[in-house]
């Protein structure tokens, strides 16, 4: 039905997004909740932010830095301990720098629960980290083998993070990536840690990336990750991109909470996944943790944030009202969702909603009282017309059923 009554410029002619499958990572727990303004959640919330990661089938999730203390390691052990007993299908890494005080926590984690932990260990590769470090590429290399060596040799899944990747010197990034794949890393992360990236940044480097590991003949061993920031506002699309150019992992966390303005929205990327059919997951939960998340690290979704917004599929307009009724009255669910939103809400946990308000017409009215179980009686419906046309926003619920009430 959709290519009779959707003609889908994104589809035609020479310009196409091409999104193919690809795994995702989250770091909600890690990165998420380094943001300055949020609340670290309890241990029974990450506990719950996991078992519906896994749902949705996300690949992976950083479960913390247990470097950062007693408390990180407790909850990052207790967070492995439930993907083990409860048998969930999502694999657990923790992050570190490349110093053996954060990786042996770690290690420790690995051996007291039996679950091979993903060892996301960075450092800084830019120019500009150097200078105000005072490092210079001996020192760094050293680092990246010192610390690969340890989790590959302690039999873990060892990934090597170079932070602030987009602004790194190629001769330095080459040496670097050597050096851990020589130690047996498995994976790189890109990084986009201050959100200086445009699309074709993402591009560039990624294919550089690609082209250097195929050269070394390691492409098929070697996975390549992204991990963005949103300070340009260029988060998702850089992810998408990222995806384009041939990355195996994408990163992001729930929100987009993280550092500063925080990292890409894991969740608006599944949507967008989603509708370019590169994610097959059933994603009808995929608001339930959105409100968890937002509700426990005190983040509030601002109204207008695609798909999880309170004003995504809100409508007190009469013209869009009036046209979703239209399709509903025809029985037609598939047609009512589409036919003023580019999003399904149903795929994601959401619904369209018809409210009333100054700029609403008499059907809006009549909907709103008949999905609610009342009769759409002249009267009663002119009262509420009325009322509606003297403010100057919509009406809340219980304001109308106010003037139900006094009209019974």
């Amino acid at each position: 039905m959709s290519n009779d009554v959707v003609y889908d410029w994104n589809t035609k002619g020479q310009h196409t997004f091409g999104l193919g499958a690809v795994e995702l990572h989250d770091e909600t727990l890690r990165d998420g909740i380094q943001c300055p303004s949020v609340t670290d959640p309890s241990i029974d919330v990450k506990k719950d932010v996991v078992r519906r990661l896994a749902s949705l089938g996300v690949h992976s999730v950083n479960v913390g830095l247990p470097g950062a203390g007693p408390r990180a390691v407790a909850d990052s052990q207790t967070l492995v301990e439930v993907v083990r007993d409860e048998g969930l299908s999502i694999s657990v890494g923790c992050a570190a720098r490349t110093h053996p005080n954060d990786i042996q926590p770690i290690i420790e984690i690995s051996q007291r629960t039996g679950v091979p932990v993903e060892i996301f260990t960075f450092l800084g590769s830019s120019p500009i980290r150097m200078l105000a470090e005072s490092w210079d590429e001996a020192k760094l290399e050293q680092l990246t083998r010192n610390a690969v060596r340890m989790g590959v040799q302690a039999g873990l899944p060892t990934t090597f993070v170079t932070e602030d990747t987009v602004r790194s010197q190629p001769d330095t990034l080459r040496r670097l990536f050597d050096a851990a794949i020589e130690e047996g890393a498995g994976r790189l992360v890109l990084c986009d840690t201050v959100g200086h990236s445009t699309p074709p940044g993402v591009s560039n480097l990624v294919g550089w990336v690609d082209d250097h590991l195929r050269t070394q003949g390691v492409r098929d061993r070697v996975k390549i990750d992204w991990h963005g920031h949103s300070d340009r506002g260029l988060s998702l699309i850089n992810a998408l991109r990222a995806v384009q150019a041939g990355c195996d992992r994408i990163h992001g966390t729930v929100l987009g909470v993280g550092e500063r303005v925080g990292n890409t929205p894991l969740d608006l990327l599944l949507v967008n996944l989603k509708l370019e059919g590169a994610e097959e997951q059933d994603l009808t939960g995929l608001a339930e943790l959105v409100d968890l998340v937002s509700a426990h690290v005190e983040v509030p979704i601002p109204v207008s944030y695609p798909v999880f917004g309170r004003d995504a599929f809100r409508t007190g307009t009469g013209v869009h009202a009036a046209a979703v009724i239209k399709a509903q009255a025809k029985g037609d669910d598939w047609l009512a969702d589409r036919i003023y939103s580019g999003v399904p809400a149903s795929w994601f946990g959401r619904k369209q909603e018809i409210e009333i308000g100054h700029q609403s017409g008499v059907s809006n009215v009549k909907y709103w009282l008949q999905a609610r179980g009342y009769e759409p009686r002249d009267q009663l419906v002119e009262a509420i017309f009325t009322a509606a046309k003297a403010e100057n926003r919509l009406l809340s619920d219980d304001e109308v059923l106010n003037i139900v009430r006094a009209a019974t």
